[in-house]
């Protein structure tokens, strides 16, 4: 389950201001800003500018590398809660000697990180010393309104991919942000098996061939070259959903970002869907 870790940090918070809060890992930074409180600093900010639904103020300050921050930045952003995640543990003892860390295990194989993110939002809420409740209530009413109106169509069977090349795409399943998000909206994630997704995609696309039912849902831009060697093979062309049509292309976002990821998915989906169906 998601664990919480609180260390040393230098000085006390200043009492009564807002907690000066920096992040390190994208889905809390998300989920902060979610909550109305961003991150005076983060991580890999232009990345992240550019890959969210959640965009940071203009004055937030670049801490660098997620995997590898610039303690120097760190510092002198002077924050009293640094956010960050299972993922960077190895970076905390350093963290820790700046200000307090508050890390949350979100995503991990085999588990659906969707109930972890919805915690999260109170969970940081209180941290932060704020209340959640309204944004939490708020993010399910959105999800409630987009699986009413996909409400015909529950239960449709789906395979959630990436490509990779013309030979291989990633695949999401119920382990995922976007796994998750898909069963929410009452249809079914047809891969049964865990999210295979790494730099080289795993999965041949003849593996989808079973799949006689399943809607393809693409999430990302497809390069052009890729996109011309798709019209080209054999393979992808003898899929039963490419022969029915029953193809439907997302842009780019984030897998492994907050609720608000999720919702921009959520808000995607339905429409590519309610567009085709």
């Amino acid at each position: 389950m998601a664990s919480a870790m609180a260390t040393c940090h230098l000085r006390p918070a200043r009492a009564g201001s807002p907690l000066r809060v920096a992040a390190i890992d994208w889905a809390m930074a998300e989920t902060a800003i979610m909550l109305g409180h961003a991150p005076v600093a983060m991580a890999e900010l232009l990345a992240f500018r550019t890959s969210t639904p959640a965009p940071p103020p203009a004055s937030t300050i670049d801490l660098g590398l997620r995997g590898a921050p610039n303690l120097e930045a760190v510092t002198l952003a002077d924050p009293d809660l640094i956010l960050s995640s299972n993922y960077y543990t190895f970076i905390e003892p350093q963290l820790s000697r700046i200000a307090p860390v508050y890390a949350q295990t979100l995503f991990t194989a085999g588990d659906p990180p969707l109930p972890r993110l919805l915690a999260l939002v109170t969970s940081l809420a209180a941290r932060i010393g704020i209340d959640g409740t309204v944004a939490l209530a708020q993010a399910n009413e959105t999800l409630d309104s987009l699986a009413q109106r996909l409400s015909a169509n529950h239960g449709t069977p789906c395979l959630l991919v990436e490509i990779g090349d013309s030979r291989h795409v990633r695949v999401f399943g119920d382990d995922s942000l976007f796994g998750g998000i898909l069963t929410r909206l009452g249809l079914r994630n047809a891969w049964a098996e865990g999210t295979q997704f790494s730099f080289a995609a795993p999965v041949p696309i003849a593996s989808l061939a079973r799949f006689t039912q399943a809607r393809i849902i693409t999430v990302g831009d497809i390069p052009p070259q890729v996109t011309r060697g798709l019209g080209a093979s054999a393979l992808w062309n003898a899929l039963p959903a490419v022969q029915a049509g029953r193809v439907s292309h997302l842009p780019d976002m984030n897998g492994f970002g907050g609720l608000p990821s999720g919702l921009f998915f959520a808000d995607r989906l339905t429409a590519a869907l309610e567009a085709q169906l």
